[in-house]
């Protein structure tokens, strides 16, 4: 029972609902590519640095103290161009899910928006905000599984099945 509370904790975690919607028009996709031309680099260059930041720490510790420093740096190198190509690849589908979700009109909106100051310092901050939201969470994780399986449980138990 311990397996499927586990299960549905990651995807509550990292599942959002999908819009029950057609692909868009050759035009909406148009302007989804316009979009994603303006999001992607700021984008890109937040997924890198969040992933090295994350990710990295746990990679050098295996490494000190088995390989010298200039091995170590390699190592990093490899990991950032690594990533970046990951991050690139990745973003070869942000126009199909823009045109998924979005008209050509509402495209061109965000497109003007993002072109503003303040759309501008979305594009630079709302990566962080998001990892930052993802951050605060992982220590309540544990807290959450373990109060949302007791509850499960409970239900499980009054309809008559054990765990």
């Amino acid at each position: 029972m311990r397996r499927w509370s586990a299960a549905v904790l990651v995807c509550i975690c990292v599942t959002t609902p999908a819009a029950a919607q057609e692909p868009g028009s050759p035009e909406t996709l148009r302007a989804a590519q316009d979009l994603a031309a303006v999001v992607s680099p700021d984008t890109m260059a937040q997924i890198t640095h969040t992933m090295t930041a994350q990710v990295w720490p746990a990679i050098e510790a295996q490494f000190t103290g088995r390989v010298d420093a200039a091995t170590l740096a390699e190592l990093r190198t490899v990991f950032e161009r690594e990533t970046v190509a990951f991050a690139t690849d990745s973003m070869q589908a942000l126009p199909a899910i823009y045109a998924k979700y979005f008209s050509a009109k509402e495209l061109q909106e965000l497109l003007a928006f993002y072109k503003t100051p303040i759309g501008a310092k979305g594009l630079k901050y709302l990566p962080q905000v998001t990892a930052d939201i993802g951050a605060s969470m992982a220590p309540k994780l544990p807290a959450f599984q373990a109060q949302i399986t007791a509850q499960l449980d409970e239900v499980l138990r009054r309809h008559g099945y054990k765990n």
